[in-house]
């Protein structure tokens, strides 16, 4: 990911970060968090290394499981990310838990580093996936394992209600080629191919269904995609101001189909992959 792409993801975030999405947004991913934990295994003592860690999960939920004898360290290009996340682990007392700016593919960490790896929705946007998870082999201890989480196929509830809903109607494509991908590795098996490649052992890989739930209006879970979908900012800036108002009543309505008294229930087709150093 380039500087130029890396302070656009720190801007979008803002907006994530702002008090009226913060409760919300937890919400909906913290399925996802608690699915990478579990199947992380972390366990006390342990030095850990999360990923791409935005505003600072699954990096405090590993740190309340470490301990004070463990460690996590946070990484993210985007400062504007990790100012939110050393706030948010200042706020729940965790000392174990620091922050670095730097790229997954040159990390500034020394050789066998770290009992344990994480990443929650960064491996897709890794802009040379085999250096980067190389890298990432090389600052763990032998053994230790890397965790990921990405999206499986875009042809599932969230997508399909929101940047779906988009692409009928401006049409074109739904990612510029060449681009951030969040689906680069929704095809089975590719995930593990990649680790492979890098040179992980014990490789095994799952997709499982885990809840993506909206605690709000279909305003409000339209709005927070295009607000949050940096990779399909260029099919939204195609988008004629006069289209707006048909997209997001269709929108709206595909949406409400999810609804459950007042939840939006989509559940989440969620890649998990991992392999040791």
């Amino acid at each position: 990911m380039s500087s130029s792409n890396a302070a656009l993801w720190g801007s979008q975030y803002r907006l994530i970060a702002a008090e009226n999405w913060k409760a919300k947004s937890a919400v909906m991913g913290g399925a996802v968090t608690e699915a990478l934990v579990e199947y992380s295994q972390p366990i006390e003592g342990m030095a850990v290394l999360d990923l791409a860690s935005g505003t600072g999960e699954p990096a405090i939920s590993l740190a309340g499981r470490v301990g004070q004898e463990g460690s996590v360290v946070a990484v993210d290009q985007s400062s504007e990310l990790l100012e939110v996340a050393a706030e948010r682990a200042r706020q729940r007392k965790l000392a174990n838990l620091v922050t670095r700016q730097a790229d997954a593919h040159k990390l500034p960490f020394p050789e066998h580093s770290f009992d344990l790896a994480t990443c929650r929705f960064g491996v897709m946007f890794f802009a040379d996936a085999l250096g980067a998870l190389t890298e990432l082999r090389r600052v763990l201890k032998p053994g230790a394992r890397a965790c990921f989480a990405a999206w499986g196929p875009v042809e599932q509830p969230y997508w399909q209600t929101t940047m779906k809903v988009v692409q009928r109607h401006v049409g074109g494509a739904m990612l510029a080629e060449g681009g951030a991908d969040p689906f680069r590795f929704s095809q089975p098996g590719s995930l593990s191919n990649a680790l492979r490649s890098a040179g992980f052992q014990e490789v095994e890989e799952s997709t499982r269904n885990l809840p993506w739930t909206w605690l709000g209006d279909a305003e409000e879970v339209f709005e927070y995609a295009c607000m949050l979908s940096v990779p399909f900012r260029p099919m939204l800036e195609r988008v004629p101001e006069q289209m707006w108002p048909a997209i997001r009543a269709e929108a709206r309505t595909v949406i409400e189909g999810y609804r459950v008294g007042n939840e939006i229930r989509f559940g989440a087709d969620i890649v998990l992959a991992s392999g040791r150093a």
